[in-house]
């Protein structure tokens, strides 16, 4: 049996406002062409399939889109479980119709398939129950049986948080409570059939990006990797954005990450898919395709705002979204930042890190006298060595007079004469 392991779509996510729908689409163009050319049996997706729980139109409209090309008309068994991200009952609205299709949408713990319908000509569901499943396909020799485990919430696992204070204990019974769900669920697995896990959790020790907040990746509660099914011929995860093999499993278990850098942090990470080969008593064979589709991200670090200027220039890396440091003495003009932007049209952040200056106690003058706006005079032309912008001074009086007005709104008074009570304005 021949499996794609993908996840972490985050259809609808932008990049500092810029939208990445045709990077997706491209991503979703390639995908499919992998599964076909690499003649997959089973697609599946390990969760976070959009960015928030109300993805724009487009994202989904792409999502359905791939799961049509995926399943190739009902002929390949396609299972998907909801991620952190995603909504499971707005994920799995379309259930009764996608699984006609040979298309699983399961979008909790517990979720039991064999509530729709069983059969397609191609895609069976022969057995299941809350949290796993037994798939015939036509085209395999063997049956799968994959257990499930979409995005494990404490709320969603009834966790006992008002029983545990202490945050190690609380991390501790977080990480048992989804063992013990996995070996429950393992007890379904055969000798006769590949064994699979489909799972989106935060794996104790993986690699992390600056694309995953701490909300995102379930904050203290992670997993021991002993906690995996060591009878499992594959584990496929979801969670993180980095493309690794869990260390210390006791069974083949990995993260195939996100397919496009969703943050700087990634910007020198490979993303990719796995192809996973599986047959009762035979080795797993895991294979990684790397993807070459949607822009790179990439970092310039630089201590000239003139070789910035020649970098543009000379096209760098033009194809790609940028994110600029400049290291120098001053704030860049706004011609400056204006002439790079022109030049290089994927450029998202222009970040001047301006040299500290030394500060002499005994040149300090006493502030007490000065106007607000000399303060920020003095502090500015400290910070910097220049004089203060006429543009940025405005806006510095522009937001003083603003504040003022604020703290000058008089409280009213109802006509019954009770108590003040604040306005809408304050």
């Amino acid at each position: 049996m021949k499996i794609l392991h993908t996840s972490d779509w985050h259809l609808g996510k932008n990049l500092e406002n810029i939208s990445r729908i045709e990077e997706q689409k491209q991503f979703v163009d390639w995908l499919c062409g992998v599964v076909e050319n690499e003649n997959v049996d089973m697609v599946i997706i390990a969760g976070d399939i959009y960015d928030t729980y109300n993805p724009p139109a487009a994202a989904e409209e792409l999502f359905y889109e791939a799961l049509n090309r995926l399943g190739d008309d009902g002929k390949r068994a396609v299972l998907v479980i909801a991620g952190n991200h995603d909504n499971p009952d707005r994920l799995c609205a379309a259930s009764s119709l996608a699984y006609k299709n040979g298309v699983i949408l399961l979008g909790y713990p517990a979720s039991d398939a064999g509530i729709f319908a069983k059969t397609n000509q191609h895609i069976k569901i022969i057995h299941s129950g809350p949290g796993w499943l037994e798939i015939s396909m036509e085209r395999c020799q063997h049956n799968a049986v994959v257990i499930t485990l979409p995005y494990p919430s404490e709320s969603r696992l009834e966790e006992l948080i008002s029983r545990q204070l202490d945050e190690k204990e609380l991390a501790r019974e977080y990480s048992e409570k989804v063992r013990d769900i996995l070996k429950s669920l393992a007890s379904n697995f055969r000798e006769d059939t590949v064994n699979i896990c489909a799972a989106h959790i935060f794996m104790k020790e993986g690699m992390t990006s600056d694309s995953e907040r701490a909300y995102q990746v379930g904050g203290a509660y992670t997993v021991e990797p002993s906690s995996l099914p060591d009878n499992a011929h594959f584990v496929a995860l979801g969670h993180l954005h980095r493309p690794q093999e869990v260390k210390n499993a006791p069974c083949p278990a990995y993260y195939s990450g996100s397919p496009l850098a969703y943050s700087f942090s990634e910007a020198e990470h490979s993303k990719a898919v796995y192809i996973v080969e599986a047959a009762p008593g035979m080795q797993t064979t895991v294979n990684p395709i790397y993807i070459q589709c949607g822009k790179p991200l990439r970092r310039w670090t630089s201590y000239s705002i003139e070789e910035v200027i020649y970098w543009c220039e000379k096209q760098r890396d033009i194809n790609a979204w940028v994110d600029v440091e400049i290291h120098t003495d001053r704030f860049l003009t706004v011609e400056e930042q204006k002439q790079i932007r022109a030049l290089h049209q994927g450029i998202i952040n222009i970040r001047p890190k301006i040299a500290s200056r030394s500060f002499d106690n005994e040149s300090c003058i006493k502030r007490e006298g000065k106007n607000i706006d000399e303060l920020f005079t003095e502090f500015y032309r400290f910070r910097t060595g220049n004089d203060v912008p006429d543009e940025i001074m405005k806006a510095f009086i522009e937001l003083l007079n603003e504040e003022s007005d604020e703290s000058t709104i008089p409280e009213q008074t109802n006509t019954d004469g009770d108590e003040n009570y604040e306005t809408e304005a304050s």
